[in-house]
């Protein structure tokens, strides 16, 4: 009797090894390469992957592991992460512009079904979608309609997050439904923010053409900055405009100036180093800029009139003087979203294409504008 007692306790323990087999016994991994990007990593392991957020938001204490399987697949009950997504995915919501144009590169826009503010969003695909009823309304993102997310009843959210988690999305998450942060934004580099289609094509089972499309995007701005430096003239520029009493402008270490630099032009605060803009007085500014030949990104600004009527002092720029001031705020949706804000980080070459045109327009007579276009003069 008790040699029988004796093997049942043995099997017992036998199992429980089994199923507590731990993270590292799973064996080797390979991991997608990554060349611009700095937020988030790819593993392929055997029976799963494993996508990790490194930065999901600001002065973020940890990472975000987020578990990628077949719905069949059980995980070792050791497994450390933050949220499991079973594959495929049918129905997504997601809650920045950004993340659009991805899905509509790698021809998975049908899969979203929600969305909130809708009228932020330009793309014409897209907005053909929400026309038919394809794409539901989702409130406020800072209080998204929880009810109607639960009735849509997505197998995941993607979203964003500038300072910590949010409290909807959370009580979302509690119910079921898993929230993955990205934190493109976040990236310090134009091409960095671009390279997170292949975090969308991990998710989306369409990995190789994320792939093949960043490395498109990749070749095309590196020709362009190629074709710039061909350019014997290397025009001074000016950037920002008055916010209150200060004139916020990016820094000289920022994606921002990068598109000067690589559009080959002298960006006047190019020597400045920091995170977010730099403020300073209008005074400086005119003392540092009123000469620069051009003036990009006035703000919102779309017209001279309305930069006169904020402060007649603009005026005494040599780019307000001889119409030199281009703005992406004129490129909008039929809704009134801005262009920009939604595709631009995911094509930093049609960024940097339409900077050549305006610093060298010699170079690239036969292309059209696709962001910024000059300053409306009334």
């Amino acid at each position: 009797m008790k040699k029988i007692l004796l093997a049942f306790i043995l099997i017992g323990l036998l199992s429980c090894v089994d199923n507590t087999k731990k993270e590292e016994d799973l064996g080797s991994f390979t991991e997608v390469e990554i060349t611009h990007a700095e937020g988030f990593s790819i593993h392929h392991y055997k029976d799963f992957t494993k996508v990790i957020v490194h930065s999901p938001w600001q002065e973020a204490e940890k990472g975000l592991i987020y578990i990628l399987k077949n719905k069949e697949m059980e995980l070792p009950i050791s497994m450390v992460y933050d949220a499991v997504i079973d594959l495929p995915i049918e129905k997504l919501v997601t809650t920045s512009t950004t993340h659009i144009p991805s899905l509509i590169t790698l021809n998975k826009l049908e899969k979203l079904v929600g969305f909130p503010n809708l009228d932020y969003i330009s793309s014409k695909a897209a907005r053909e979608f929400i026309d038919e009823g394809k794409i539901k309304e989702l409130g406020k993102n800072e209080a998204i309609n929880t009810e109607i997310v639960l009735e849509l009843n997505p197998d995941v959210i993607f979203s964003f997050a500038l300072k910590g988690q949010n409290k909807a999305l959370s009580k979302l998450q509690e119910s079921g439904i898993p929230v993955v942060y990205n934190g493109d934004w976040l990236e310090k580099s134009a091409l960095g923010k671009a390279e997170w289609i292949k975090f969308f094509g991990v998710f989306l089972g369409e990995l190789d053409q994320s792939i093949k499309a960043f490395e498109d995007v990749e070749q095309s701005y590196h020709s362009l900055k190629v074709l710039a430096k061909t350019s014997t003239k290397k025009p001074s520029v000016i950037s920002g405009a008055m916010h209150q009493d200060r004139w916020y402008l990016p820094y000289g270490t920022s994606w921002q100036a990068q598109f000067f630099e690589d559009a080959h032009a002298d960006y006047i605060y190019s020597h400045t180093q920091g995170k977010g803009s730099a403020a300073f007085a209008f005074e400086t500014v005119l003392q540092d800029a009123k000469q620069a030949e051009f003036w990009i990104s006035p703000g919102q600004y779309t017209t001279y009139e309305q930069l006169t009527e904020n402060n007649t002092h603009y005026q005494e720029f040599d780019a307000f003087q001889e119409k030199n001031i281009f703005t992406m705020a004129r490129t909008t949706g039929e809704t009134g979203g801005v262009l920009f804000y939604e595709l631009g980080p995911n094509r930093p070459d049609l960024i940097l294409k339409d900077l050549v045109k305006i610093f060298h327009p010699d170079l690239l007579k036969d292309k059209d504008f696709t962001f910024f276009k000059p300053l409306a003069i009334e």
